[in-house]
């Protein structure tokens, strides 16, 4: 993978859903509210000074959030940062940076 630049989109992995589920906290603390759904769909990858993950989540009701989450070098030993989001998305809407 090219530094850089995202990936393509791929399919959202048991991975994906893992790190989804460790910012779920995070994104609904900063939107006021709970998400009974919470399915990853799918996501991008771009390398920096770590990595920035771009995944699509559905939220049920045929609503979708974005989100993009920082993983830090592994030696730095960070949490899974959400460095932001896009809310009031739908299911074609593509998963472009932000």
């Amino acid at each position: 993978m090219m530094c850089g630049a995202p990936s393509a989109t791929m399919p959202a992995t048991a991975e994906t859903q893992e790190i989804a589920d460790k910012v779920k906290t995070q994104l609904e603390e900063k939107e006021n509210q709970k998400f009974d759904v919470f399915k990853a769909v799918s996501f991008k990858k771009q390398v920096v000074a770590g990595l920035n993950i771009f995944i699509k989540v559905d939220v049920g009701d045929e609503k979708y959030v974005h989100l993009r989450v920082f993983e830090a070098l592994p030696h730095e030993n960070k949490p899974l940062t959400l460095s932001s989001y896009q809310t009031n998305k739908e299911k074609h809407d593509e998963l472009t940076y932000f």
